[in-house]
């Protein structure tokens, strides 16, 4: 059973306004179990993957009260019947509950106008939070420290010479650890204030198609823009998707959204260089974890429509990543001279 199937009833009463309301699954995430509650919904409860300690309630308290004031939509913690963020029951479990967003998920760009949409919409949230001084309560550690994640992999090919994948992961492994090395980016370009999972379902788009708010706040922190922005590309500029082996980078896609994130918020020549590199780097990092949990048998997710087990969706999702990062290193310095070229 995945960590984000909704396996239990919420505990409704803790919240006065949801009380006696029906509450609905929500199926398709990855990390959190999810239902819509009302009917039209008013809001949306979760129950927190064990990966997120209970204070990561208030950094998202913290950053909507900013953005809001900047006038920035967003979803809204909505406080208990005791005035606290989030409930833990006596299993354990950590709930809380935040605004309903009206809207539109997409699963994947369909158009430059859409690009756009998304560029702007980040480019918006990112100049919101510009001048936000925060010190998170709750930091994912190591979440993109790619050498890491190199390491972790080298584990798992250790601890798990007889996995029946191993043979089928080791030569993929080998293409990863050659285009890391060859990877000149920098790893220590400065921090800011980031989403830290901008793939394109957690951009909530209006009917018209014009973006309304990012959700999914949980993944907030301190990243460096080319982290954040290669995330974002490696979802959106690959229109094949996640669950397919062949995968390209739409450079045509990554220039309307840029476009879109300048006309809100402006980058120097200097800032926009790393950004190709980016996401290459997050695609060889997400490549070498989809390798480890190949052979961990471990994920938050996993579709049985794309695959038989587990260990095939992860090892189905590694080639694609890897496909994605050798079609970005491939096109790198034509991407680099697009992006100097906007105005």
């Amino acid at each position: 059973m995945d960590a984000s199937t909704p396996t239990a009833e919420p505990p409704l009463s803790h919240w006065e306004a949801l009380a006696n309301r029906p509450a609905a699954p929500i199926t398709g995430g990855l990390i959190n179990a999810t239902w819509a509650v009302g009917s039209p919904p008013v809001a949306v409860i979760q129950r927190l993957h064990r990966i997120f300690a209970p204070e990561v309630n208030e950094d998202i308290a913290a950053i909507t009260a900013h953005l809001r004031k900047k006038g920035m939509p967003t979803p809204e913690i909505l406080r208990t019947r005791s005035g606290g963020l989030s409930v833990v029951t006596e299993d354990g479990g950590c709930w809380r509950a935040l605004s309903w967003v009206d809207g539109v998920t997409i699963h994947a760009i369909d158009s430059t106008e859409r690009a756009h949409a998304a560029g702007a919409l980040v480019g918006r949230w990112h100049a919101a939070v510009d001048d936000l001084e925060h010190s998170f309560r709750f930091t994912r550690s190591g979440v993109h420290d790619t050498q890491a994640h190199m390491d972790s992999l080298e584990r798992a090919l250790e601890e798990h010479r007889t996995h029946r994948l191993r043979d089928a992961a080791a030569p993929l492994m080998d293409e990863v650890r050659t285009l890391w090395e060859r990877w000149d980016g920098d790893l220590e370009a400065p921090l800011r204030i980031c989403h830290g999972d901008l793939k394109i379902s957690n951009l909530r788009f209006s009917s018209s198609g014009v973006t309304d708010c990012l959700v999914d706040l949980d993944t907030m922190g301190w990243l460096s823009l080319d982290v954040e922005i290669g995330d974002a590309w490696r979802s959106w500029c690959n229109r094949r998707g996640e669950d397919l082996t062949e995968a390209s980078f739409d450079p045509a896609i990554m220039e309307a959204s840029m476009k879109g994130y300048l006309s809100e918020r402006p980058l120097t020549p200097a800032e926009r260089a790393p950004l190709p590199g980016g996401v290459e780097r997050i695609c060889l990092e997400l490549s070498a974890r989809f390798l480890a949990d190949t052979l961990n048998e471990s994920y938050f997710g996993w579709d049985p429509g794309a695959a038989p087990t587990r260990g095939e969706h992860n090892l189905l999702r590694a080639k694609g990543q890897m496909r994605l990062a050798q079609s970005v290193r491939e096109q790198r310095a034509g991407l680099e001279r697009r992006l100097q070229a906007l105005r």
